[in-house]
């Protein structure tokens, strides 16, 4: 009798896992008439994968839209540059007249004296300096050495030459007789005082 017993005990725990199969083809039978679709594979996790037929597809769940980046991005623009100053306006064109021929007394715009290139040069940029280097050497701001800017005239010898600071320890000037204008070392000559127009 005890064995009876026990075999009633593991029929009644078969028959309930049966009860669950038998449960759901039924609910699936009784759908079949109802909606008679494509079969749709169904996954019950730890039990199996079923075709019930007429269940409809289980849309896919949307993915979140990616957040707007803003504008895509690109090169970035190069802040705005500094307006030259007339002193860097007049170094560019008197750096224009490298090469041409020193003349004595001559104001451009093919051959220059020392003082006539200075003069033409800020000229082209609307400023008026004097003509010989002694008034040079009169008119504008006093500059010390160890502040030059590029364009600031530069004079030598006493204020018997002048040229334009260039920058990097360099003047842009016209020589003398048999040489061009040129660029060379600021310290090739004696330092003689400096202007800024």
């Amino acid at each position: 009798m005890a064995k009876h017993r026990l075999r009633r005990g593991n029929r009644l725990q078969f028959s309930t896992g049966g009860l669950l199969i038998a449960a759901g083809v039924g609910v699936g039978a009784f759908l079949l008439p109802v909606a008679p679709a494509a079969a749709e594979p169904i996954t019950i996790p730890g039990i199996g994968t079923f075709e019930v037929p007429g269940v409809p597809p289980v849309p896919p769940v949307p993915s979140a839209p990616a957040p707007n980046p803003g504008p895509l991005p690109g090169p970035v623009p190069a802040p705005p540059a500094m307006p030259a100053t007339h002193g860097a306006q007049a170094l560019a064109a008197a750096e224009s007249k490298i090469g041409s021929p020193y003349v004595w007394g001559a104001t451009g715009p093919n051959s220059f004296d020392c003082s006539g290139l200075v003069q033409w040069a800020y000229k082209q940029v609307g400023i008026s300096v004097p003509r010989t280097t002694y008034d040079q050497l009169n008119g504008g701001s006093p500059v010390d050495k160890g502040s030059l800017q590029p364009g600031d005239l530069v004079l030598f010898n006493g204020a018997e030459h002048v040229g334009l600071y260039a920058g990097n320890g360099t003047v842009v000037h016209a020589p003398t007789a048999g040489q061009p204008v040129k660029q060379s070392p600021l310290n090739s000559m004696p330092f003689y005082a400096a202007r800024r127009y």
